[in-house]
């Protein structure tokens, strides 16, 4: 399965917008997406650092259901690095122009791109 960028983004989206507890498994049901499709993201997520996840097979007597509990420190960072839709798609269009990026990667294209629509928006440089 290939890495979908913008189910990583929805993953995380969806994860800061829930009430659970932190301590508890989010049943995440995200429109057009299969539940396969959403557990391997969940476990890529959690490869990358990027959100604490558990194993919820024991709970559907199943194979691996990846259900996410919270976002790390370096989720929200992301997170709020592409959370403007123009930074979002100006950070995928950079990944697709190497032909392929790690959510790290993605990360500090991100900031970069993040920077240069605030000095467009704002007038201002940043470091």
């Amino acid at each position: 399965m290939k890495l979908d960028k913008d189910l990583v983004r929805e993953i995380l989206l969806a994860v800061e917008a829930s009430k659970n507890d932190p301590k508890e498994g989010i049943d995440l049901v995200l429109k057009d997406r299969s539940p396969r499709e959403i557990s391997y993201h969940v476990l890529l997520l959690t490869e990358a650092g990027f959100v604490l996840s558990q194993d919820a097979a024991y709970l559907a007597n199943a194979v691996s259901i990846w259900q996410p509990k919270r976002l790390t420190y370096k989720g929200h960072e992301f997170l709020d690095t592409v959370r403007d839709g123009e930074v979002w798609e100006l950070t995928k269009t950079g990944a697709e122009t190497v032909g392929s990026a790690s959510l790290s990667l993605m990360l500090e294209l991100g900031k970069t791109y993040g920077k240069q629509v605030l000095r467009e928006r704002l007038g201002i440089e940043l470091p």
